[in-house]
Order: structure tokens, then sequence, then C-alpha cells
């Protein structure tokens, strides 16, 4: 039988066009623009860094910066231990567990937008649940106060990206050998230390994944802010996707949303990067060596 080898260049063609004509072309075309000066309309003029310095000059957006930093740690905190948990759980032959796994995951059907509106009726100070509980509320108005919103932010992506990455430790869970296990039983290792001592090891490089895309969707989450709290108290939940949406399609200054779209791809490359580095994720060692 003859060896067909490995696939040539023309399988990867395809892909390859796609990924460069909507992902390298309008990355190229931000570089450039966060270059020049332009409002939409007349022609676009070359300033330099004048961008770069005006919009680093700009308080706001350097506390847009912390504050999406500060959302993507509470997403990280809030979801990754969630997530592993249900996702071993629903790894599991539990009773029930089909169909509550398929009620739990109901979030993620739903788009950010959709998610954002029900969240802001639901918590609308004047006809929400606040309102009819301000025994737990007080005055009822979550966003009325930094703190408060950005507690709602925080729990309305939690509550809808959670199952995301539960299906990812979900499916982790699931390719565990089972021999780890009965060598941990005979070893005389409960439940509990089976899943620090073998379950947690194996799902080491689902955590990294799945930490890498909550880094990225927190630094570049941007329909919740605008349904929700639209940047506000004042400038309080502005975080920095907001902020280049403001420049851009408020001020219609393009030149500035622009750079503040690069810093944003630049910090999210850089802060994965780190990640992958650090944990050693890029050497993909095997979970199951030895096996």
């Amino acid at each position: 039988m003859a060896d067909v080898g490995r696939p040539g260049f023309i399988w990867a063609a395809p892909a390859t066009l796609f990924f460069g004509a909507f992902a390298i072309v309008p990355l190229i075309m931000v570089v450039v623009l966060s270059f020049m000066s332009w409002d939409g309309i007349g022609d676009p003029e070359f300033t330099g860094f004048d961008n770069w310095r005006r919009v680093f000059d700009d308080p706001v957006m350097i506390k847009s910066i912390w504050l999406s930093l500060l959302l993507t740690a509470l997403g990280v905190l809030l979801q990754t231990p969630l997530s592993i948990m249900l996702g071993v759980w629903a790894a599991g032959n539990q009773k029930n567990r089909a169909v509550l796994s398929a009620v739990y995951f109901v979030p993620l059907l739903l788009s950010a937008t959709a998610v954002s509106v029900v969240w802001r009726a639901l918590l609308d100070p004047n006809f929400g649940v606040p309102a009819e509980a301000t025994w737990l509320f007080g005055d009822g108005n979550l966003f009325g106060e930094q703190a408060t919103a950005i507690g709602v932010l925080a729990f309305v992506s939690t509550w809808q990206f959670t199952p995301f990455h539960t299906l990812i430790y979900q499916g982790a869970a699931r390719a565990i050998p089972q021999v780890l296990y009965q060598a941990a039983e005979i070893d005389g290792a409960g439940r509990y230390r089976q899943f620090f001592h073998v379950t947690l090891p194996q799902l080491r490089n689902a955590v990294m994944t799945s930490m890498i895309l909550m880094v990225v969707g927190g630094l570049t989450t941007f329909e919740t802010v605008l349904i929700l709290t639209q940047g506000g108290p004042g400038t309080d939940t502005t975080i920095s996707a907001y902020y280049m949406y403001e420049e851009a399609f408020k001020s219609f200054d393009y030149g500035a949303g622009a750079t503040v779209a690069l810093v944003l791809v630049l910090a999210a490359t850089a802060i994965s990067l780190i990640m992958v580095r650090l944990s050693g994720y890029d050497k993909m060692r095997s979970t199951t060596e030895g096996l």
C-alpha cells in the first residue's frame, strides 16, 4: 500500500484564505488606522503617534484598562471553580444528570445581547426583582454604584459563560482513564482525594485552555456593558471595549477607536502567551503518559 503522506497545503488553503480575509487583513487595517485621523466621512490623514499619545493621556482610558483587568480576573476566579465542579459532575452517571445538564446549558444557547436584555429587565430598580425585595437590595438600584454595577456584570457573565467552560471540563473529565481511579481506590484514596490527586492533575491542560478563553473573552466583552450599564454610573464601568465604542461610534474618532482596539489585541495576546509559557502548556505534555 502506497504511503499517502501528510495532506498538502491545498487542504489548508480555504481556512488560510478565510482567516487572512477576515482576521489578518482587518487587523492590518486597524494598525494603519491607529496612525490616522478619520471621522468616517473624509479622507484619513496621517497623524503619527498622536492617537496613541491622546488615548493614553486620557484618564478614562487608563481607568478602563484596570476595569477590564478587574472584570476579567473576577470572571476567571468565579467561573473556573464552578466550571470544574459542574464539568466533573456532568461527566458522571448520576440520576437525572442528562436532564439537569441540558437545563443548565440553556444560557449557552442565548446570545450575549439577549442575556443582557433579560437581566436588565430582571434587575430593573423600578419594576424588577430588586424593587420587590428592598429588604435584600436596599433602594434596588444595583446600577447606581460602582461596586454593585461591577458585581452585576461579573454575575451575568458567569451565568452565561460558565456552561461553555463546563462543557470543556466535562469532555476532559470523561477522557481520564478509569484505570487511574481504580489504582487510587486500591491505594485507599476516597472520593475527595481522587478528585484532588487524580482528576485535577489530569485536567491541567483543560484548565489552561479554559482560562485563556476566559481572558480573551473578558478583555473583549462589550454587549453586556453596553446594555446593562452603558459604562455608568459615570465612567465607573467603562471598560476598554466600551471606551473604544464611544471613541469610534459616538465621537466619530475612528483613529482613537482603532488605537484602543489594537491595545486590546496586544494585551490579550501578551497575557495569553505569558499564561501558556508559565504553565508549560506550550509543551503539550500528555496527561496519560505511561499508560
